[in-house]
């Protein structure tokens, strides 16, 4: 970690930061308010999680993070920017949703650029399967929309066909497939780079029945 990234670690997290533990977050009392909740998996170095937060600050956001540098990154973004709206979790992601998230209370859930595992005898180890899409869904709101997004075709096609194989879960595409990317999702560097390079994205978004 960087000078910075450790400072933050020792002045912001007792605010940003979510202790670890496996009680529930009742999210009221964490943001000190009642306002709709979204969850990002793997915000990485947290520039999307933090523009989302400010473009949006009458909702509140949970970032999910293992890589302690991003989380580091994250809270100096949060500072600079002045955002109350934001916290972070330095956990699996798996573990918080099975641990700490109670079902049923999220607005949103957002899984953004997961890695794609791209060899065939990795492809077990990505985090879009059956087991994953159905412990998202509890994890909704009725109405609560599960938006992902990946530049490797291959990972897309299995998220579409494993998210779609979910009957919870309902495909907003009109046309059964992709969405156009939303405007709440900001556009990266590295999708920026992708896109001079001649890479696609694919936006997907499932809602709650």
């Amino acid at each position: 970690m960087t000078v910075a990234q450790e400072r933050a670690w020792r002045e912001l997290w007792p605010a940003i930061g979510v202790a670890d533990s496996d009680e529930p977050i009742n999210f009221d009392t964490l943001f000190g308010r009642r306002a709709p909740c979204t969850v990002e998996i793997g915000f990485g170095n947290g520039e999307s999680l933090v523009a989302l937060a400010a473009a949006h600050p009458d909702r509140d956001y949970l970032g999910i993070e293992v890589h302690r540098p991003g989380v580091g990154h994250l809270m100096l973004r949060c500072e600079a920017e002045h955002l109350a709206n934001v916290r972070a979790v330095c956990r699996d992601a798996v573990e918080v949703l099975q641990h700490r998230i109670t079902d049923g209370t999220l607005d949103e859930l957002l899984l953004y650029f997961p890695d794609p595992w791209h060899k065939k005898r990795h492809h077990k180890r990505r985090i879009v399967q059956p087991a994953f899409v159905d412990l998202v869904a509890r994890k909704l709101k009725p109405g609560g929309v599960f938006r992902m997004a990946t530049d490797w075709q291959h990972y897309a096609e299995h998220m579409l066909a494993t998210a779609s194989a979910c009957a919870a879960l309902r495909n907003v595409s009109t046309t059964g497939d992709y969405v156009q990317r939303p405007d709440s999702r900001p556009l990266t560097k590295f999708e920026q780079r992708g896109h001079r390079l001649g890479h696609g994205t694919w936006d997907l978004a499932f809602c709650k029945q």
